[in-house]
């Protein structure tokens, strides 16, 4: 799993006012929990590039004013005009505790469906995942080798070692559209059917996400 570093100083106030001052400095209030006490710190914006606006996933070590702590970003806050980076919660990390992390899938394979002029729709980038911090994967694969016209794949035919998938069994993580110069041109009534399921299977899929 990817590391970071994020360097942080401890708040004196915890005040709106105190919070919208930092905000003008480039600082980010941001708090830690999961440990004994709640530890309130902010941060320079810039520090969190790496952390919040890549689709890696990353373990980051939290050094407040010397002392440090092993955590991850639990939730983020952000302005719903200017998307300005407003607060960061984070989750203290402890050996033997389960924690659980969003984490991106990685397609393996070529889709036969995609060779036959289909297209290879991902519908669940990213999945979450329970486990030790020792064992959180950084990706999951997913083969899609076996994927022909109309198919999809889902959580439930994934396998999985050292973590557990969050996720519904049924929810799809991708499938293979068919476009619509070849719906009913040259398709057998399998394909048809295969490729009817596959739409029945995503509005399942999120229906159960939601």
């Amino acid at each position: 799993m990817r590391k970071v570093e994020i360097i942080g100083f401890k708040r004196a106030n915890l005040g709106k006012t105190e919070s919208k001052r930092l905000r003008l400095e480039g600082q980010v209030p941001c708090v830690l929990y999961g440990g004994d006490d709640q530890v309130h710190f902010y941060a320079p914006a810039i520090q969190f590039r790496e952390v919040l606006y890549t689709p890696e996933p990353c373990f980051i070590t939290l050094n407040i004013e010397g002392e440090t702590f092993e955590a991850i970003a639990q939730d983020s806050q952000y302005h719903p005009v200017s998307d300005m980076l407003l607060h960061v919660d984070f989750l203290q990390l402890f050996k033997g505790k389960y924690i659980k992390m969003e984490i991106p899938v990685k397609m393996e394979g070529t889709a036969p469906g995609v060779i036959n002029g289909g297209s290879l729709v991902i519908k669940r980038p990213k999945l979450v995942v329970k486990a030790l911090p020792k064992d959180m994967p950084d990706s999951i694969s997913v083969d899609v080798s076996n994927l022909k016209l109309g198919k999809s794949t889902k959580v439930g035919a994934l396998t999985t070692e050292g973590f557990e998938i969050q996720n519904s069994p049924l929810v799809t993580i991708a499938s293979v559209a068919i476009p619509r110069a070849l719906r009913g041109a040259g398709l057998t009534d399998e394909e048809e059917g295969e490729e009817e399921s596959g739409e029945e299977g995503a509005s399942e899929a999120t229906e159960s996400a939601e």
